[in-house]
Formats: C-alpha cells, sequence, structure tokens
C-alpha cells in the first residue's frame, strides 16, 4: 500500500490567509471609524449655529451699543449690566441725539437680524420694535436706543 502524503504547506497557508483578511478588515474599520469622527468633527466646526450665540461664551457674542433716549440717568447703565449677565457684549455706552424717544427700538446694523431678535426677546420687546438698517462702517450688530417705556423691560421693572 502506498502512503498518501499530506501536504503540509496547504494546511500553514490557511490560518495565515484567514489572519491576513481578519487584519485587513479590521484596519477597513478603524479607518471608516476615523474618517467618519474627522468629518464630524470638521462640520462641528463649521457649525455656526445662532441658537447657541447667547448661551455658548466660547463663540462669537452679539456686539450691542446701548444709547439712552429717555433722559432718565442710570437706566442704561442697569440695561448695560442686565446684557453683560446674558452674555451679550456691551462695546458701547451712551446718550442718543435726542431724549425724546418714547419707545425704545432696537436696529440691527447687518444682515443677521437674529441677533437684534434675540435682543429684544432678552428684554421683552416684541419684533415690530425692530429695525434693520446694515451699515458696514458699524462694527458692532445691534444699536439700542432706549425710549421712556423703559419701565416695561424685563431688566428695568420696578418691582
Amino acid at each position: 500500500m502506498r502512503e498518501k502524503k499530506i501536504s503540509t504547506d496547504k494546511i500553514v497557508d490557511i490560518p495565515k490567509n484567514l489572519i491576513l483578511n481578519i487584519s485587513i478588515l479590521i484596519l477597513i474599520l478603524i479607518n471608516t471609524v476615523l474618517a467618519y469622527k474627522t468629518f464630524e468633527a470638521a462640520s462641528l466646526k463649521f457649525d455656526n449655529s445662532e441658537d447657541d450665540l447667547l448661551i455658548d461664551s466660547t463663540k462669537a457674542r452679539i456686539q450691542v451699543e446701548v444709547l439712552n433716549g429717555c433722559g432718565v440717568s442710570n437706566v442704561a447703565d442697569k440695561l448695560t449690566e442686565f446684557l453683560r449677565a446674558n452674555k451679550v457684549d456691551v462695546v458701547n455706552l451712551g446718550n442718543y441725539r435726542s431724549f425724546e424717544i418714547e419707545n425704545s427700538i432696537i436696529i440691527s446694523r447687518n444682515e443677521k437680524i437674529i441677533n437684534a431678535e434675540k435682543v429684544a426677546a432678552l428684554v421683552g420687546l416684541d419684533e415690530s420694535s425692530i429695525i434693520q438698517q446694515t451699515n458696514s462702517d458699524y462694527l458692532l450688530d445691534v444699536t439700542f436706543i432706549l425710549g421712556k417705556d423703559y419701565r416695561n423691560l424685563i431688566p428695568l421693572i420696578k418691582r
């Protein structure tokens, strides 16, 4: 009887190929996860969600100018303190050219009118008080002109 000789080369090749294939699959999986995480991080970096402007201080804040148009002392200061406490960047505080402003006005100085809407909501004004006057000379988002109706604003309500 002749004995059949079994080739040991084929037995050894199967585990080598299996290990190689499993390694390739693991590397593909790792690369897929890394690519996803990179894409996710990049999309978060460029996500300029307008809803977080007043909440997250690491994002760009709304820059506001507060002008006293009612003539009552310290009212604009109290409004400024309130806005700053609510993460709004008050970059200028002063008097308006007239003290005869009856109703407070919010002027949007750029195309992001949502910033003016957020300031209005914060102090309790409705959107009818907002005017849009886009002007590239202004390096701020909103001008808040405080009128004689200041007693109706949330930060200035007498308690």
